[in-house]
C-alpha cells in the first residue's frame, strides 16, 4: 500500500491529482490524506483527516509514504522505518506562503529512505525508484536514535 499524505492543515491538490492519475498503475492500493483539498478523488481512498492511531496503523502496511514536504511526516517514517517521497509546495502556485519546503527537501535529498520529485512530472520514475529500495534504514549510534525519537514525540505533540 501506498500512503499519501500531505498534512491536515492545507490541501495540496496538485499532488493528489497526480497521485489519483497515477494510482491505476501502480499495483497496489493507495490511500491519501487529503487536508482541506477541493480535488474528489477517482482512483485511490481519500481522507480529509486520518486520526495518528489510524494514521500510524496504516503506516504499518505501507510499502512508501508520498507527501508534503513536512518535517512532522519526515520524522514519522524515519520512525516507522518507511521510505518516504516528498513533493515541496510551491509559493509561487499559492501552495504555502512560503518556500520552505523546497529548502526542505534540498537538504534532504539523497539521505537514506528519502526520495524527492520537484513537481509532479517526477512522481512516476521516484514511486519505482522508493519501491525498489531494500535496505536504506541507516545505522544510527544510540544517542542519535534517543534524540530522534524525542524530537519525534515532540513534535508530534506526544511530549518529550
Amino acid at each position: 500500500m501506498i500512503i499519501v499524505t500531505v498534512g491536515m492543515q492545507l490541501g495540496f491538490d496538485r499532488l493528489i491529482k497526480a497521485m489519483d492519475a497515477l494510482a491505476p498503475t501502480l499495483g497496489m492500493p493507495v490511500i491519501a490524506q487529503t487536508g482541506e483539498g477541493s480535488y474528489q478523488t477517482h482512483n485511490m481512498e481519500a481522507r480529509a483527516k486520518i486520526a495518528s492511531a489510524g494514521f500510524e496503523a496504516l503506516l504499518g502496511d505501507a510499502r512508501l509514504i508520498v507527501s508534503h514536504a513536512g518535517i512532522g511526516t519526515v520524522l514519522t517514517a524515519a520512525r516507522c522505518k518507511k521510505p518516504i517521497l516528498l513533493v515541496p509546495r510551491r509559493a509561487d502556485l499559492g501552495e504555502h506562503r512560503n518556500d520552505h519546503q523546497l529548502a526542505t527537501v534540498r537538504k534532504l535529498a539523497g539521505r537514506p529512505g528519502i526520495l524527492v520529485a520537484q513537481d509532479e512530472t517526477g512522481l512516476q520514475e521516484q514511486i519505482a525508484a522508493a519501491l525498489a529500495l531494500r535496505e536504506w534504514t541507516e545505522v544510527r549510534s544510540p544517542t542519535a536514535s534517543q534524540l530522534h525519537h524525542a524530537l519525534a514525540r515532540f513534535i508530534e505533540g506526544k511530549g518529550l
